[in-house]
């Protein structure tokens, strides 16, 4: 069962995710265009995050993706395809004690805009960070042994940070 652990914002995480780029970009090579750490553990104004890295991975051919599942698994990762989804790989590691979570996109999609533009939207806003932390917490509390729940607990705010990070991107 997938315990909601939640802990204090670190550095260590970046630390983890520069770790992590290096050994996908071996894996990767030609058909890489970017990587970026995304998601809460890249944000340090949000205080509070799930120690899981998510990254998110820019490439020239979604469809050859696939080809690399075999040496993913050697890196420890699950492939699970789009994962609701489409157009998008999706890798997380760690079993019920995830790492990491990988998402791949290729180069044009719309997640990678949305996914990059949350990050810098809670960045430029660290208030909007913080409470975002707090949530996390109170719901880690109120859920620790049902991850479903707590990522239920989320959405509504999730969403309507989402609503405003992308209409402070258009305003850039």
């Amino acid at each position: 069962m997938r315990r909601t652990n939640v802990h204090a914002w670190t550095e260590d995480w970046g630390r983890l995710y520069q770790q992590e780029e290096e050994k996908l970009k071996t894996v990767f090579k030609d058909e890489l265009i970017d990587i970026f750490h995304i998601g809460s553990t890249s944000i340090p104004a949000i205080g509070y995050a799930k120690p899981i890295i998510d990254i998110l991975v820019v490439v020239k051919d979604i469809e050859k993706m696939d080809r690399y599942n075999d040496e993913m698994v050697k890196l420890g990762y699950e492939p699970r395809g789009e994962k609701g989804i489409i157009g998008r790989r999706y890798f997380p590691k760690g079993k019920d004690n995830r790492t990491h979570h990988l998402h791949i996109f290729q180069a044009g999609s719309e997640q990678i805009k949305s996914h990059l533009d949350f990050k810098h939207y809670l960045i430029e806003h660290p208030n909007e960070a913080k409470k975002y932390g707090e949530l996390k917490i109170s719901l880690a509390k109120q859920f620790p042994t049902d991850h479903y729940k707590y990522q239920e607990g989320k959405q509504p705010f999730v969403s309507e940070l989402a609503n405003k990070a992308k209409e402070w991107a258009l305003k850039k």
